[in-house]
């Protein structure tokens, strides 16, 4: 197999991270280039150590005693590591939803404009009189026209 390149890696980073929130898989040739790369010394395990630095590159932070207690030891194989994968991307959907209920106050599966100008204020990323703003944004990403987002809309506007 061919070394992986800096700006390879680059983009499966990016892929693992964009694929994390719209829930579609990284292909399994994808991991496996991955994990051939992180595997260094080519024992066909890899640290929770290089592991922790593949999530630093996505923006996950981490530490050793949570990854360790995670995988259960120290090193992962390559099906310890599509486990790993799966259970990463499953989580980051709860996530996901979790972050779409802070949103829709009113828990009616609905974001409106309201609720998103309310949620965004109390964050400190818009001011109360930005309600056009919201407005728009909601428009971007409002696939059925109805004024407000539902989760599968949320989540397209999470993941651009």
């Amino acid at each position: 197999m061919s070394p992986i390149s800096t700006d390879d890696l680059h983009i499966l980073f990016n892929n693992l991270g964009k694929n994390k929130l719209t829930s579609s898989p990284i292909s399994s040739d994808d991991l496996l280039i991955l994990f051939k790369h992180l595997d260094k010394s080519s024992t066909g395990r890899i640290t929770t150590s290089h592991l922790q630095n593949l999530l630093r590159g996505i923006g996950i932070q981490a530490t050793s005693k949570e990854l360790k207690k995670l995988v259960d030891g120290s090193d992962l194989d390559y099906v310890d590591f599509l486990f790993f994968y799966e259970a990463i991307a499953k989580d980051n959907g709860e996530d996901l939803r979790k972050a779409f209920e802070v949103f829709d106050v009113d828990g009616d599966g609905f974001i409106s404009c309201e609720e998103l100008e309310m949620a965004l204020t109390k964050m400190g990323f818009v001011e109360k009189e930005n309600l056009g703003d919201c407005r728009d944004m909601i428009r971007v990403y409002d696939k059925n026209f109805d004024g407000f987002l539902d989760f599968d809309e949320f989540k397209d506007m999470m993941s651009s």
